[in-house]
């Protein structure tokens, strides 16, 4: 694993903390879990990049959700139908 650690760090251009910074602050602008706590309030780096993979996750299973309803509806209706013609215009 440091091996890979060293190649990655001489290949790769080094993020400075300021940008790390910057960065953790705009995840924690994206994050529903974290944004709606005071500005105030101290979260720590490890905590915004937790809460950004479980809402990634999250939204991840409710993709596959969508596209299992979705195929179930497709399934449900006639391939002519007036319902389908505007399933696939969504589509689109």
């Amino acid at each position: 694993m440091s091996n890979r650690r060293s190649r990655q760090s001489s290949s790769s251009p080094r993020i400075s903390d300021d940008q790390m910074i910057d960065l953790v602050s705009k995840l924690r602008l994206l994050l529903p879990e974290i944004n709606e706590r005071r500005r105030s309030d101290k979260v720590s780096a490890s905590k915004v990049l937790q809460e950004t993979c479980n809402y990634i996750r999250k939204l991840h299973r409710e993709v596959d959700n969508l596209s299992d309803r979705l195929s179930q509806l497709l399934d449900s209706v006639d391939e002519d139908s007036q319902e389908a013609a505007v399933i696939r215009s969504l589509l689109m």
